[in-house]
């Protein structure tokens, strides 16, 4: 079994930074040897996890979003949280086209986009009163890279 690792950074709930982070995770996820489509799968899901904190978390002060990333074996587990006002219901947030931001052309499928690029999303209350997004994703090592083609 490949050993565990971990990663956590902290940077401002600036859209400019939901690059910064698609790459920083899409980065650390190389060692497992990923395929270029499980790649963009993770840096999507990252990409709307980032984007929801930035749009939804801080409407009217600025914030921080924490992102954390752990390999244990060939699975990744991406958790992406923030400390702003949190989500009233869940549940509904979840439901695909549902959206808060109707007058800012906002879709509603973050989260379902999220579901749909990783094998699990868990959308939780957090204790600092914001919420936190736990995706994780079973990485299958490609195989020509591994023979060395």
């Amino acid at each position: 079994m490949k050993e565990s690792n971990v990663f956590e950074i902290t940077f401002q709930a600036k859209s400019i930074n939901e690059g910064f982070a698609r790459v920083c995770v899409s980065a650390f996820c190389v060692q497992l040897n990923p395929s270029i489509d499980e790649i963009n799968d993770i840096k999507t899901a990252v990409s709307e996890a980032v984007t929801n904190c930035v749009v939804h978390a801080y409407p009217n002060c600025d914030g921080l979003i924490k992102l954390r990333c752990e390999i244990k074996g060939n699975n990744v587990i991406i958790e992406v949280s923030d400390a702003g006002v949190g989500i009233k219901n869940i549940n509904k947030a979840r439901e695909p086209f549902y959206t808060t931001k109707p007058s800012e052309e906002r879709s509603g499928m973050g989260f379902t986009v999220m579901e749909g690029f990783m094998d699990s999303l868990t959308v939780e209350n957090n204790e600092s009163g914001g919420i936190k997004v736990i995706m994780t994703k079973a990485i299958q090592p490609c195989q020509s890279l591994l023979a060395g083609e």
